[in-house]
């Protein structure tokens, strides 16, 4: 009855479905279906679509006929007739029968098995296709792919390591080169692989190759996921269309169905096959029966499913030490971690790329069910069953058993060390081995039981070749002691810049000469250096820095993380090494943490005050001019270099109403107080490369002002706020960070905005105007033109700025450069004089030269001063004295010309002590009261008596000495203490630390200039070294019996003469 009504139904709809698209005959119209059809209980009408959906033919009728024509050369439609099926040659029918298609209802189930083949399709076509270029694998011959995920080939790892470049991984590689970041790919939308051509372009890239480095492609590829449009699948389809067979009509459906399902299952038992032969292959390579624990011990009998997710997938035991892979399977560690150095990095399971450092623990709630499970003890003579998380205590009772064994299972809450328990922790698992210990000594050693604890830990040591710590351990054990403290040791060897093979010889001579261990070895020096470089003290800011990492483990990274590199630059041809700002100033203030405690007893403030303190920082920042050095490899770096320093200038805390000062550096411009932030190869005229470097460090800095910093200082967290102030840059310096014209420009200023004319006219009258928000405004005027203005008129609206400022610093005048600018026009003065060009100003260039060459000869005579072929701050500080302008007028004919060059000297003595001292006011009270006077008098003097050179111009320093000293003066208190001159007595120190760690790789010898040269202005060790200078001086010698015998005399051997002159 149901076939005879479906076939009833199809009749039906056949019918329906026919007179839409052609005029039937009227004993084929609607009238002739049966009424059982039509009754309007059986509701045809609302169901029969949900059953059937009926395919319209809208075709015309001759493409109708054409398609079917191209369907009966090639395999059998379905939509033709039975008769049309048996007779494949004979006249093709008018009318055919539709075809009947299932409600999606039914039709789901097939659909997501058809999606899933072709998501496996989709996936199986990208592992032929090439992750960065899309390029197709097989187009190699010799079939040369790589893993995107994971370590470098060692060919790689060879330019790798030649060219100082830090990468290990093909991620790495890839996001420098490429700038393609495949840490996130999925492997259903990404290829796993890359091809020859691009691992090519890597080389060349790095191989300083002289041709040109051309690339497979000139933009990104894009992936996306498989969709029914997918071009992957549909290239693939097209790349491998073969010609198509028509199908055997002889064979039946039934026939082809039993062949199918053959071939299959044939597949299916190959696979099988393959499975079973993989795993036996595995199960001999982990062999692990022994040590792991067999599902056949638990307790309950669990599904399959369960217990196949609770064991491991290569030995099938319980798991022991689980981990997971990227791809979410589970092995026990060393299950996993032998297949794939067996078999290679690739999933056991699933072949999906997988390497030991990508091997992680499973989640908490995993792993206590694990151990929560039941096992039986594999014990003959016990029956117990036991938890997994206490088999190990309950299988230590069956010693003599030997079908138990040690379970190894590291999940859960792991076991804690030894050390890191509390002492009765520690008591109580350490009992049964005491009593032992304790035993042992009252039979065999008269019950000494620290002899033989130390006898056991000197052979435990010894038996691992860690000699060291043994030699140490003996010699405490003899009663020789354990010598210097390893920080004495490293203040020794930075302030003596002695390098790691000359410290080792110094060590071991000792060492021979006196029989004990005096200087510690290398290593106790390396563990002494981390707690005083920046990474070490944990901190937090409060709000939180914008734009910087919370991380405080941070120590010497690449100063060239602000620079943008791609492609066409990559690798830049500098060098820079910096701490972070925010480290680097934890670490300074936690190296003046007892003069913070101190200062703040002799405040008489309570030691668990919190602050807030207020923190004034210098910053400084000069080129080195040549530190070219003779030895070395590596990238091409220019022959200059540049540092930016910080120096803590006071420390006070608000207390009450008032401030009250804890801490003020005594020596601002020493060498050992200026603390380098940031060493560059790099040229300082270089605007591009110093903005790229600089900017990072900036950002920081100006993150820092609005927040605050939490540190545990004393055992009390404290809070400490910043003021920073960058005045240690001389003119050139802040010319080209303020974004202002050079030195030689009509501008004269960097603090006010008076030309060289205007300047001339008034040699003293002047205040400061310019600011960094000011230039920062100048700078979009000039950079927008708003007002349509013409190149001399948009100049003259922004005063001279022509660049971006990018760092703020205070007008101020530096000092040190402002006597070095003086003396060199003092030195011109004295030429001139010479030549008496107040009489004969049209002087020529060979005469000019003669005054010159008469000038040197007479000072190298009288003030024993050589030639120099530039002024630095020595030869200044000889040449402005009252003894040279005598032996000067011994040259000059002229009384009048006399008296007027000794005044012009003398006033300028008298105003020098007010700009170059730390504190005028009390250091030089009478010259501070008096400078006004003496600098118009100096004026005067410069536009009467030397008109001839100062008639419509003056030098930069001298419009800076005579204009602005009094109000920065009245600002800031001085201008000594603030000058850069700390940052300029670092640069021997730069050249001595470069020498001392002259490595292979400039690379590397950046970190250890930086690192040292950092130790070297360290508060901590300076207070040892002082200390042990005291003891030298006052004679402290030992014998060599009992002491340090001849280590002085060391000092003075020439092997390390050289080295040590300090």
């Amino acid at each position: 009855m149901l076939t005879f009504f479906s076939h009833l139904t199809c009749f039906y709809c056949s019918q329906v479905s026919a007179s839409m698209a052609v005029s039937l005959p009227p004993t084929l119209g609607l009238s002739s279906a049966p009424d059982e059809i039509q009754h309007p209980h059986i509701k045809f009408s609302e169901w029969k679509f949900k059953l059937f959906r009926v395919r319209s033919f809208e075709k015309a009728p001759e493409n109708a006929q054409a398609e079917k024509q191209d369907s009966s050369e090639g395999k059998p439609s379905l939509e033709q007739s039975p008769a049309a099926l048996d007779k494949v040659g004979g006249p093709k029918p008018a009318l055919t029968q539709p075809v009947l298609k299932p409600h999606p209802k039914f039709q789901k189930k097939s659909h997501d098995d058809g999606k899933a083949k072709d998501k496996a399709i989709h996936q199986a076509n990208l592992r032929h296709l090439c992750r960065i270029c899309g390029n197709s694998l097989k187009a190699d011959q010799h079939h040369r792919r790589y893993p995107v995920h994971g370590p470098v080939d060692g060919k790689t790892q060879v330019l790798l390591r030649k060219k100082e470049k830090r990468a290990t991984s093909w991620p790495d590689l890839i996001a420098k080169v490429f700038r393609i970041d495949v840490k996130a790919d999925v492997d259903s939308i990404h290829p796993t692989e890359f091809c020859h051509n691009c691992w090519s372009f890597m080389h060349r890239k790095f191989s300083s190759a002289p041709c040109e480095v051309y690339s497979s492609r000139n933009a990104t590829m894009e992936w996306h996921p498989h969709t029914p449009s997918c071009d992957i699948c549909d290239a693939a389809r097209r790349g491998l269309k073969r010609k198509s067979q028509p199908p055997n009509s002889q064979l039946s459906k039934r026939l082809r169905t039993v062949i199918d399902r053959a071939r299959q299952a044939r597949r299916c038992k190959r696979r099988t096959q393959d499975r079973i032969s993989s795993k036996e292959l595995m199960k001999k390579i982990t062999n692990c029966s022994k040590i792991h624990l067999s599902t056949r011990l638990l307790a309950v009998d669990f599904p399959a499913h369960f217990v196949k997710s609770i064991s491991c997938q290569i030995c099938e035991h319980i798991l022991a030490d689980p981990v997971e892979t990227n791809c979410k399977h589970v092995f026990c560690r060393i299950c996993i971690l032998r297949c794939l150095k067996v078999l290679g990095s690739y999933c056991p399971c699933c072949r999906y790329p997988c390497f030991p450092t990508d091997l992680e623990s499973p989640v908490k709630s995993f792993l206590s069910i694990l151990n929560s499970l039941m096992v039986k003890c594999p014990a003959e003579e016990c029956d117990e069953e036991v938890s997994l998380e206490k088999y190990n205590h309950h299988v230590s009772s069956h010693k003599e058993s030997k079908e138990t064994f040690v379970h190894i299972n590291k999940g859960g809450r792991p076991r804690q060390h030894l050390l890191s328990l509390t002492r009765r922790a520690q008591k109580h698992r350490l009992r049964e081995l005491k009593m032992q210990v304790k035993a042992f000594a009252d039979k065999e050693e008269g019950g000494d039981v620290k002899s033989v604890c130390l006898t056991l830990f000197l052979l435990a040591l010894r038996a691992r070749n860690e000699h060291r710590q043994a030699d140490e351990l003996e010699a405490i054990m003899k009663g020789r002691g354990s010598g210097l403290q390893p920080a004495v040791c490293l203040a020794i060897r930075v302030n003596t810049f002695l390098s790691c093979s000359q410290y080792h010889k110094m060590y071991r001579t000792v060492k021979a000469i006196t029989g004990r261990q005096i200087f510690q070895p290398l290593h106790s020096l390396r563990s002494a250096e981390k707690v005083l470089l920046p990474g070490y003290h944990p901190f937090e800011w409060q709000p939180p820095l914008k734009n910087v990492s919370s991380s405080t483990d941070v120590g010497i990274i690449d100063g060239l993380s602000g620079l943008a590199s791609s492609v066409d630059d990559y690798p830049v041809d500098t060098i820079a090494k910096r701490f972070r700002y925010d480290a680097a100033l934890v670490s300074a203030l936690m190296d003046m943490e007892e003069d913070i405690l101190e200062g703040m007893r002799a405040r008489e403030l309570d030691d668990y005050l919190n602050g807030p303190f207020t923190v004034v920082v210098k910053e400084s920042c000069d080129g080195m001019g040549d530190v070219s050095e003779k030895h070395g490899s590596g990238p091409a770096v220019p022959e200059k270099a540049v540092r930016f320093s910080f120096t803590v200038m006071k420390i006070s805390i608000a207390h009450g109403s008032q401030n009250v000062k804890v801490f003020e550096e005594a020596k601002p411009n020493s060498e050992l107080c200026c603390k380098p932030l940031c060493l560059m190869l790099a040229d300082e005229s270089d605007h591009e490369t110093l903005t790229a470097i600089l900017s990072p460090l900036i950002a920081e800095r100006e993150a820092m002002k609005s927040s605050e910093l939490m540190l545990e200082m004393g055992g009390i967290l404290r809070t400490f706020k910043f003021i920073f102030r960058g005045t240690g840059y001389d003119e050139k310096l802040v010319r080209e960070v303020e974004g202002l014209e050079a030195s030689g420009s009509v501008y004269i200023c960097t603090l006010c905005d008076a030309t060289r004319l205007e300047a001339s006219q008034n040699l003293v009258f002047h205040s400061i105007t310019r600011s960094h928000a000011e230039n920062l405004e100048r700078y979009e005027v000039w950079r927008s033109n708003p007002y349509h203005e013409t190149v001399e008129e948009l100049r003259d609206r922004v005063k001279g700025v022509s660049a971006k400022p990018f760092i703020e610093t205070v007008p101020s005048i530096d000092a040190l450069h402002c006597d070095i600018g003086n003396a060199a026009e003092f030195y011109k003065i004295f030429q001139l004089e010479i030549g008496e060009v107040y009489k004969n100003p049209n002087a020529s260039k060979e005469e000019r030269k003669r005054w010159q060459a008469t000038l040197d000869k007479h000072l190298r005579k009288k003030m024993n001063l050589k030639p120099i072929m530039r002024m630095n701050g020595n030869f200044a500080r000889k040449l402005m004295t009252k003894e040279t302008v005598e032996a000067v007028c011994e040259l000059i004919p002229s009384q009048e010309r006399h008296e007027a060059l000794k005044e012009l000297m003398d006033l300028y003595l008298k105003m020098k002590p007010v700009w170059r001292s730390s504190c005028p006011a009390k250091e030089c009270p009478e010259s501070l009261c008096q400078y006004s006077f003496n600098s118009q008098r100096f004026a005067e003097l410069l536009s009467t008596k030397f008109k001839y050179r100062y008639e419509g111009k003056i030098t930069n320093y001298f419009h800076k000495t005579l204009a602005h000293v009094p109000e920065i003066i009245e600002r800031d208190g001085s201008i000594g203490a603030w000058a850069s001159e700390g940052n300029e007595s670092g640069n021997k120190l730069f050249r001595r630390f470069r020498k001392m760690n002259a490595r292979q790789s400039k690379y590397y010898e950046m970190e250890d200039v930086l690192k040292h040269h950092w130790l070297y202005t360290s508060k901590y060790l300076q207070k040892f070294m002082n200390a042990h200078n005291a003891l030298k001086d006052s004679g402290f010698t030992l014998n060599s019996q009992g002491g340090l015998g001849d280590l002085l005399d060391l000092e003075e051997s020439p092997e390390s003469q050289d080295s040590m002159e300090f």
